[in-house]
């Protein structure tokens, strides 16, 4: 996967739509191999960003769980531990 996309599901406040299209344009151009499409390319590109984004939107309200909602500063917090013990601190 990716690394710049981000798990959005269960998260207390729920993901906005500003980080759903944000993992929709990661996961477009990941797919595409292009950062920047070419001009011929771009309505294309976009619509796909569009589409993935709405249907994400769909999914995350969708999903269920029985789990309780994660804090972003507490995930934030272990992923930053994480990388200092994986790449070491700075």
């Amino acid at each position: 996967m990716c690394r710049n996309i981000r798990t959005l599901h269960n998260f207390e406040p729920h993901a906005t739509s500003e980080e759903v299209h944000a993992a929709a344009l990661q996961y477009v151009r990941k797919i595409s191999g292009s950062t920047k499409p070419s001009k011929a390319n771009q309505e294309a590109f976009d619509d796909a960003v569009h589409e993935i984004a709405h249907i994400t939107q769909h999914l995350l309200e969708s999903l269920v769980t029985q789990a309780p909602p994660k804090d972003r500063d507490a995930e934030a917090a272990k992923a930053k531990a994480r990388a200092a013990v994986r790449y070491g601190a700075a």
